[in-house]
């Protein structure tokens, strides 16, 4: 079942690489009494996440802090070998929590994995984008159209801020 405005985000443990190596981040350690935009891609490096979606969430990254956001974080279906060195190939380290969902465990039990074995990815994540308060989903924006990065991109969140 998918996840919808009013639930809770299932618990679990991402991986993230920091300056001093790997950390886990846990969903309670990232949401609780927070605010956080949380936004998914298919894949680090992929085109479509590299060139569309998630470069308006840092060129917005002040934007979306300005209007109340306490944090921000893409997950992905990667090790955090790969999201590290997409966050700091991006730019990103230390602005937006690039989060390993190694396993895909987080974005299957959110019912927000797709199969793109077709295309040679596996088991992968829906792009989405969501806002998150308190670890409770109050905005969600899922992607119909591969390749696409409209409904989930940053523009589109920041209007329902």
């Amino acid at each position: 079942m998918t996840i919808q405005i009013g639930d809770k985000l299932p618990q679990a443990t991402f991986k993230e690489k920091t300056s001093d190596g790997p950390v886990e981040v846990s969903t309670g350690d990232l949401f609780a009494g927070k605010k956080v935009v949380l936004f998914a891609v298919p894949g680090a490096f992929t085109p479509t996440c590299t060139l569309n979606h998630l470069p308006g969430f840092l060129e917005n990254r002040d934007a979306i802090l300005a209007k109340g956001v306490d944090d921000m974080a893409v997950v992905a279906v990667n090790d955090w070998h790969v999201m590290g060195a997409w966050a700091q190939q991006t730019g990103g380290m230390g602005k937006i929590h690039f989060l390993a969902d190694w396993d895909g465990a987080f974005t299957k039990a959110m019912g927000l994995d797709a199969d793109l074995s077709g295309g040679g990815l596996g088991v992968r994540s829906k792009r989405y984008s969501m806002l998150v308060e308190d670890g409770v989903v109050t905005s969600l924006n899922i992607e119909e159209t591969p390749g696409q990065a409209t409904v989930s991109g940053a523009a589109a969140l920041i209007e329902q801020l």
